[in-house]
């Protein structure tokens, strides 16, 4: 015979759902005896009858104290392997929510536990009256005539019991499930706490990721796309100096093809340099703003004080938004002629000052590119701001966090 699915899933829902309610009926209990007996001998103690009551209340009160974590650390097993519920674990703050939960919460929930698990036993029981019946001697069933009938009507209460245990052991599930994890998990600000340092980890991860990527691309360019542009150009190069009888029109489109091939590696320098330049792992933040400084298209000053070397990833903060400050000046800045850029790192940040002499009206939303600066430093959990008046000058400051 073939149970039907949705039959054999109402069956091991109950099955889980009565095992866990059964398993938490001496959890929840246990601390309701122990507060019962406690509550006798302050009693004793308040009536003064027992002179050694309030020393056995005392003991009664530290024997409690050490037992909530043990039934705390049950009652984690029994939410995780019975209903899947992984509940964090709250360490030392807030002890009072656990106690609550065992002394109070827990003993309610143990009795509405021990009820729907006594209306299942006692259902069963009930249902299967005919069945008893017939296992009593035959002179009893004699004595005792029209027990069938009584037998019949027992059994159907028996039956329309065991038809409400499913629902009210799984309101009973779903009550306690929000409960639980209420009192014993984390507070809302231990929560909110443990997922703003969740994100900061994920982020600060995500960071890594990209820049390793950066970097991967930047190989890859530097190593294969590169090389093979500069084996292009040598060897058009090479056939301009040594094909000497070529006809005009093939010499030109040669010399073009050579031109293109130098211009296309020139590209492809900015671009690995843009993406993540192999001095800035090599010789640091000072050496790679300072071949920045030198390729800028105006004067610029650059003042580094960098008595050691922040994360790699604040480096690489710090030299996109130098050179990307220095690509705004050059395309969008009115009338500048030079630029100035100071690096210090004095504690645990790094401070990073642009400032240009043009006439300013800088607008962050204007598409100069300021949005991607302050996203990306805001990446780096640091503070981007800028000040750009009417007439200038144009100052972009950026700290970022290093971790000594």
């Amino acid at each position: 015979m073939k149970i039907p699915p949705r039959t054999w899933r109402t069956l091991t829902r109950l099955v889980r759902d009565v095992s866990f309610l059964a398993l938490g009926v001496p959890l929840h209990l246990a601390m309701g005896v122990v507060l019962f007996i406690a509550f006798g001998l302050a009693w004793k103690t308040v009536e003064g009858r027992d002179g050694n009551a309030p020393v056995a209340l005392a003991i009664v009160l530290v024997l409690a104290a050490f037992c909530v974590p043990g039934l705390t650390a049950t009652q984690y097993w029994r939410f995780r392997t019975l209903l899947g519920i992984g509940i964090r674990r709250s360490g030392r703050h807030r002890p009072w929510r656990r106690i609550g939960y065992h002394c109070l919460a827990g003993v309610v929930l143990g009795t509405l536990e021990g009820i729907v698990v006594g209306l299942l036993l006692t259902g069963v029981v009930a249902s299967l009256a005919t069945v008893w019946v017939y296992a009593l001697p035959w002179q009893w069933r004699i004595e005792h005539l029209g027990y069938s009938t009584r037998a019949v009507y027992v059994s159907l209460a028996g039956l329309l019991v065991l038809l409400a245990v499913p629902g009210a052991a799984a309101a009973l599930v779903r009550l306690e499930s929000r409960v639980g994890p209420a009192l014993l998990g984390p507070g809302g600000k231990e929560d909110l706490a443990r997922r703003v340092q969740d994100l900061t980890e994920s982020r600060a991860g995500a960071v890594d990721a990209a820049d390793a990527e950066r970097r991967r691309i930047e190989r890859d360019l530097h190593d294969g796309a590169q090389q093979r542009l500069v084996s292009l150009a040598l060897n058009l190069g090479l056939a301009r100096a040594t094909l000497v009888d070529l006809p005009p029109e093939a010499r030109e489109v040669m010399d073009a093809a050579h031109r293109e091939a130098m211009e296309a590696i020139e590209e492809l320098n900015d671009l690995v340099r843009g993406l993540h330049p192999a001095v800035l792992d090599e010789l640091g933040l000072d050496a790679a703003l300072s071949g920045l400084a030198a390729r800028a298209p105006l004067p610029v000053r650059l003042r580094a004080d960098l008595p050691r070397r922040p994360a790699p990833a604040v480096e690489a903060v710090a030299y996109f938004v130098v050179s990307e400050a220095l690509a705004n000046v050059a395309k969008h800045a009115r009338e500048a002629t030079r630029a100035d850029v100071t690096v210090t790192l004095l504690g645990g940040i790094l401070r990073v000052v642009i400032v240009d002499d043009g006439l300013g009206g800088a607008d962050p939303l204007g598409g100069s590119g300021l949005t991607g600066l302050a996203q990306r430093v805001r990446s780096v959990d640091g503070t981007f701001r800028m000040s750009s008046p009417v007439g200038g000058p144009t100052m972009v400051s950026v700290e970022l966090p290093c971790q000594s």
